[in-house]
C-alpha cells in the first residue's frame, strides 16, 4: 500500500483511501448500503466526527444516519441554522430584532420573530422559498473556531445578545462558529455538511409565531402532518412568558442572576409561582363537586410523587380529605406479567395492571363500600391485602398516581363525572440562547441520574443505558394520552439545572470512556458547562426538586 494511502474498515468491508479524504467522500461511497442519509461518523473509541473532517490514518468507521437519534438531532439542529438565516434574509437584519426557537410542538419547533415584520402566510411562504433555494444550491455549512472573547464581540456585532451573555460565563478558550455563506451563528452540537441534506420540512402559522415540522428517526423522508397539542402548548407558552417576565429567558440570564443578584429571592419567587399553580388546580377540583378520583400521570422524573403530596395539602386547604393510591399496587402477579421483545418483564404496559380489580375497587369506593387497597410485594411478585379496609365520605377524594392514569382503558368502568385528570411533566422553559433549545428529556434524564444514584445506588452509566427503554415506554404509554388531561402542570423549575449541575457532574465524569454511554455523558457535561452553579441550601424542603436531591419534607 502506498505511503499516502489509509485502510478504512466499515463493517466487514475494507477499502483504501488517500490520506486527507473527507469522511463525506467515504460516506458517499457507502451510502447505498444504508436506508437513511449518513450525517456523522464514529471513529475509534466512540469518537463522533462531522463529515467534513479528513482521514489521517487507518480507521474503523461506523456511520450515523438520520435514522439514529444522534443523527436526527443533527438534522434538526442544521435545519434551525438554515431557518434562522432564511428569516434574516427575508426580513432583513435591520428589521429583525430576534428570531427565537422556543420549544417542541408536535414533531417540530415553535418559533417567534420579534421585529418590524408581520408574521403572516406571505412572510412564512417567503421564508420557505428562501430555504428551498439554499437547499437546491447545496451551500456548505462551514465551521471555524474562534477565541471566546472574539466570539463575544462577534455576537455583540450581530446583535445576538443572548449568545453574548451566554459566552461571558464560558470557561473554554474557544468557540465553534457555524456559517452558511456570510451568516454566522453558534449551535450546541454537530451539523450536516451542506444544505442539500435538509430537504424535508414544512412551515405552519401557529399562535403568534409558526412551527417548523420535521421528520422523525422512524420515517426520515416524510414530514408528518401538523397536529397542534393545544393544552401542552398553552402550558409551555405560559411558562415561557413567566420566565420572560422574570427576565430569565436563557441560560445567560440565569447565570447573571446567580452571579450578581439574590438567588434566594429568585428561587422563592419560582417556588411561589409553582405553589400558586398547584393551589389553582386544587381549587378547580374542589369546585367540581363530583370529582372523587384525581388521576395523575406523567413521564419519568416529572416529580409526580412530590406533586401529589403538595396537591393533597392544597386539597385539604379546600376542605377535602385526600387518600393517595398508587396504581402500581394493582400489578398482576409476576407470573402473569407480559414480557417485551427481549424477554424481560414489561412493567410499563397496561396489561401489567389488573385493570378489572382496579376498576372494581374504585367503583366500590364510589358506592360507599369498604375496600381493602392491596399493596404489591415486589420481592414475591404478588399483591397482598393485609391493610385495613376504608371507605370514602362526601368530602374524601382519591389521589391516584400512575403512568396509565390518562389512558381511558385504565378507568373505563368509572363515571367520567367522577374523574379529574392531571398531566405533569418537566417542560423546560429555559433555553441555552435564542437558537438553542434545552430538550425536556435532558432535564428529566439529569433529574433521574441524581435521584437514582441517591435512592437506588444506580450509576450514571446504568441510568443512561436504560434511558432509551424508558423513553420508548413513555412514547407508547404516556404521550399519546397527554391531551386527555383536564389540566397540565409544568414541574420544571427555571433554576433547577444550575442546582443539579453540582450533583450530576461527578457522576458523569465517572462514566468509563470505553463504554457506549460515554458519548452521552460527555454531551451532558458539555451542556452543564453553560451553567453557573447554584447552591441547594436556598431550596425549600417542600420544593419538588427535593424529590431528586434529597432533604425534602415528604420523604421521597
Amino acid at each position: 500500500m502506498a505511503e499516502n494511502m489509509c485502510r478504512v474498515k466499515v463493517g466487514n468491508e475494507e477499502r483504501e483511501y488517500a490520506k486527507g479524504t473527507t469522511y463525506k467522500q467515504i460516506a458517499d461511497d457507502f451510502q447505498d448500503q444504508y436506508q437513511d442519509r449518513i450525517v456523522l461518523v464514529y471513529t475509534e473509541s466512540f469518537r463522533l466526527q462531522e463529515l467534513h473532517k479528513r482521514l489521517d490514518g487507518d480507521r474503523e468507521l461506523q456511520f450515523v444516519t438520520v435514522g439514529d437519534q444522534i443523527g436526527i438531532k443533527t438534522y434538526k439542529r442544521s435545519m434551525c441554522l438554515l431557518l434562522v438565516k432564511a428569516i434574516y434574509d427575508v426580513g432583513g437584519h435591520d428589521k429583525i430584532q430576534k428570531a427565537r426557537i422556543l420549544y417542541s410542538v408536535d414533531k417540530g419547533f415553535y418559533c417567534k420573530v420579534d421585529g418590524d415584520i408581520s408574521m403572516n402566510q406571505e412572510f412564512l411562504r417567503a421564508i420557505e422559498v428562501r430555504m428551498r433555494e439554499m437547499i437546491a444550491d447545496a451551500l456548505p455549512i462551514k465551521k471555524r473556531s474562534v477565541n471566546t472573547e472574539d466570539a463575544v464581540k462577534l455576537f455583540d456585532k450581530y446583535k445576538m445578545y443572548d449568545k453574548k451573555r451566554l459566552f461571558e460565563y464560558r470557561r473554554v478558550s474557544r468557540v465553534n462558529i457555524y456559517s452558511i455563506n456570510d451568516f454566522e451563528d453558534y449551535y450546541y452540537g454537530y451539523m450536516v455538511p451542506d444544505t442539500s441534506y435538509l430537504q424535508y420540512f414544512s412551515l405552519h402559522l401557529y399562535d403568534e409565531g409558526f412551527v417548523i415540522q420535521m421528520p422523525t428517526a422512524s420515517d426520515t423522508t416524510v414530514v408528518p402532518e401538523f397536529h397542534p397539542q393545544e393544552k401542552l402548548f398553552h402550558v409551555l407558552k405560559e411558562s415561557t412568558e413567566w420566565g420572560d417576565l422574570q427576565d430569565i429567558e436563557t441560560v445567560g440570564a440565569l447565570n447573571d442572576m446567580a452571579a450578581h443578584q439574590n438567588v434566594t429571592t429568585a428561587v422563592l419567587v419560582q417556588e411561589a409561582f409553582m405553589e400558586r399553580k398547584i393551589s389553582e388546580i386544587a381549587q378547580m377540583i374542589a369546585e367540581k363537586k363530583s370529582a372523587k378520583i384525581i388521576l395523575i400521570a406523567g413521564p419519568s422524573s416529572s416529580g409526580k410523587t412530590t406533586f401529589s403530596h403538595r396537591l393533597s395539602v392544597q386539597l385539604a386547604v379546600n376542605g377535602l380529605h385526600p387518600h393517595p393510591i398508587a396504581v402500581d399496587n394493582y400489578f398482576v402477579d409476576r407470573e402473569h406479567t407480559p414480557k417485551d421483545e427481549f424477554g424481560n418483564y414489561n412493567f410499563e404496559c397496561l396489561e401489567a395492571i389488573d385493570v378489572e380489580a382496579f376498576n372494581q375497587d374504585m367503583t366500590n369506593l364510589l358506592e360507599g363500600k369498604e375496600v381493602i387497597i392491596p399493596t404489591f410485594d415486589f420481592k414475591s411478585g404478588h399483591r397482598n391485602y393485609s391493610g385495613k379496609p376504608f371507605q370514602i365520605a362526601s368530602n374524601d377524594v382519591l389521589v391516584i398516581e400512575g403512568i396509565h392514569c390518562l389512558n381511558p382503558k385504565l378507568t373505563e368502568k368509572l363515571p367520567a363525572a367522577n374523574k379529574f385528570k392531571i398531566y405533569i411533566s418537566a417542560l423546560t422553559q429555559l433555553n441555552i440562547d435564542e437558537h438553542n433549545r434545552i430538550p425536556t428529556t435532558d432535564g428529566r434524564l439529569i433529574r433521574r441520574i441524581v435521584r437514582d444514584a441517591r435512592t437506588r445506588g444506580t450509576s450514571a452509566q446504568q441510568t443512561i443505558a436504560m434511558w432509551p427503554s424508558v423513553r420508548r415506554g413513555e412514547e407508547q404509554n404516556i404521550f399519546p394520552y397527554q391531551e386527555e388531561a383536564d389540566i397540565m402542570f409544568n414541574s420544571a423549575l427555571i433554576y433547577e439545572l444550575a442546582v443539579l449541575k453540582q450533583y450530576v457532574e461527578p457522576m458523569l465524569f465517572g462514566v468509563d470512556k470505553n463504554c457506549a454511554e460515554y458519548l452521552e455523558a460527555k454531551r451532558l457535561l458539555k451542556f452543564l458547562d453553560y451553567f453557573v452553579g447554584i447552591n441547594s441550601e436556598s431550596i425549600p424542603n417542600t420544593s419538588l426538586l427535593r424529590e431528586f436531591v434529597g432533604g425534602g419534607c415528604f420523604d421521597v
